[in-house]
């Protein structure tokens, strides 16, 4: 076992297991049920994660960053939109400052 997963890994991870039988696999089963649920997962996640920061605890931090970020990547298996599409859309992004390339999305 390494010390570190990389969202690559981990989506190679979420594949393999997408094949699983959902009752045995808490991400088969996530993917089972489709997109809205994976998507109110992630949300779930995301207001813990907030909660997380705002209290200040490093380690719940980490944790719940942790849980946000594999039920972000079981979101995009779900919805069939490969990591490499989000990697080419943020190296698109940081070409220019932040501030103007939310001003072109409002054009």
């Amino acid at each position: 076992m390494t010390d570190r997963i990389d969202l690559d890994e981990l989506a190679r991870i979420i594949a393999r297991r997408a094949g699983e039988d959902p009752k045995d696999s808490y991400t088969a089963s996530l993917l089972s049920r489709g997109v809205p649920h994976a998507a109110k997962k992630l949300g779930e996640e995301a207001v813990e994660t907030a909660i997380a920061a705002v209290s200040g605890d490093r380690e719940a931090v980490t944790a719940e960053t942790a849980d946000l970020l594999y039920h972000l990547v079981v979101l995009l298996a779900a919805a069939k939109v490969p990591l490499e599409d989000v990697y080419a859309e943020l190296a698109r992004r940081t070409v220019q400052s932040g501030h103007a390339e939310k001003a072109a999305r409002k054009s």
